[in-house]
C-alpha cells in the first residue's frame, strides 16, 4: 500500500505539470471531460494515466525499474497501475456517490 501511495505521489506532479494545474478547481476542470462538475472513475483513470504513459519510455505497458521515480522498484503494469488508481479514487470518494468533486479532490489522501 505504501509503495502504491509513493508511486501515485510521484505521478501526480507529472500529470499536473503537463496540464498546468494549480489547484483543486483546476484539477476538476481539467479532469471533468463531460463538464458535469464532477469526476467519474473513467475521467480520473484517463487523467492519471497520462503520467504512466509519460514514464513508459519504451511503450511496452510496463514501468520497469529504470522508468520508475528513483530508478528502482518492482515493475508495474498498466493494469496494476489502473487498479491502484481505482482504489485511490474509491477511498477519496468520501460520500460514496461514484464521483469526485472539488472538495474530495482537494482532500488529503485517505
Amino acid at each position: 500500500m505504501r509503495r502504491a501511495a509513493a508511486l501515485l505521489a510521484a505521478l501526480l506532479p507529472l500529470a499536473a505539470d503537463a496540464q498546468q494545474v494549480r489547484g483543486a478547481g483546476d484539477y476538476l476542470a481539467r479532469m471533468d471531460a463531460d463538464g458535469d462538475g464532477r469526476v467519474s472513475l473513467d475521467e480520473y483513470l484517463t487523467w492519471m494515466g497520462y503520467a504512466f504513459d509519460r514514464m513508459d519510455r519504451n511503450r511496452d505497458g510496463v514501468l520497469q525499474a529504470d522508468e520508475l521515480p528513483g530508478g528502482k522498484g518492482r515493475a508495474l503494469t498498466r493494469a496494476a497501475h489502473r487498479a491502484q488508481l481505482a482504489e485511490r479514487f474509491h477511498r477519496q470518494d468520501a460520500n460514496h456517490d461514484g464521483y469526485l468533486d472539488a472538495r474530495e479532490l482537494a482532500a488529503p489522501p485517505r
